[in-house]
């Protein structure tokens, strides 16, 4: 056992013991829901690694099991969808989700996707010098913790390294391929817009605004770069 707790969150009875079964082969402690209600509850109440989300859940559906999510937890998101329109993943993106699976899958894509989240959600090792301060923000890349202004701002793990990246080397412009690259380590999202949808998160975290940007400004037809003034 490798002691990660999983909850899987889905009205479908066999798949869900299909996935129990595999991920708990793996080493995963994994946790079963049947709707977005059970799951928003034990999600909120309990420390899980990961959640695997059906979209088209009983009740309330997984978009607004992650919606209520977000507003209290940073764990990492994994969502499930019998729906393959690009519209959804964006949906999906947008509200905060880590990564999308659209049925039907092999349980050995999920497992690898899982690992990989997993992998960029784990805190780094990382001297206590590590530490990137700018006029408005500072960075702690050893404890992965934010703030602006003196508050403290709260990030998925991919919104983390997004902003890590891009804040190392200010000024510099990164395209979406190279932030696809350089963040999620290989492309394995259908959605062309996924770098866009992220970029978009992070600036409403850090209070940022892509006409008036203090910390990530939009390069036209390229990519992205960080402005902030380092202090």
């Amino acid at each position: 056992m490798n002691g990660k707790q999983i909850l899987v969150v889905d009205d479908e009875r066999d798949l869900r013991k299909m996935l129990s079964s595999y991920l708990t082969a793996a080493g995963y402690e994994v946790t079963e829901a049947t709707n977005g209600e059970a799951g928003l509850e034990l999600a909120t109440k309990r420390a899980f690694d990961l959640v695997i989300l059906d979209v088209g859940l009983p009740g309330i559906d997984g978009f607004e099991v992650l919606r209520r999510l977000r507003e209290v937890s940073q764990v990492p998101v994994i969502m499930l969808t019998a729906r393959a329109e690009e519209v959804d993943r964006i949906v999906g993106l947008t509200v905060g989700a880590d990564d999308y699976v659209t049925k039907p899958f092999s349980p050995r894509e999920l497992t690898a996707r899982i690992s990989a989240v997993l992998r960029r959600a784990r805190p780094a090792a990382a001297e206590p010098a590590d530490v990137l301060e700018f006029e408005s923000l500072r960075i702690d890349l050893g404890a992965r913790e934010v703030w602006r202004d003196g508050e403290p701002v709260e990030l998925s793990a991919l919104e983390f390294d997004l902003l890590v990246t891009l804040a190392q080397s200010p000024r510099r412009v990164f395209t979406r391929d190279q932030l696809k690259e350089l963040v999620w380590g290989w492309d394995y999202f259908a959605v062309d817009r996924v770098v866009d949808v992220h970029i978009s998160n992070l600036r409403k975290r850090l209070g940022d605004s892509s006409e008036d940007p203090r910390f990530i400004a939009t390069v036209r037809g390229v990519g992205y770069k960080f402005v902030g003034e380092e202090s």
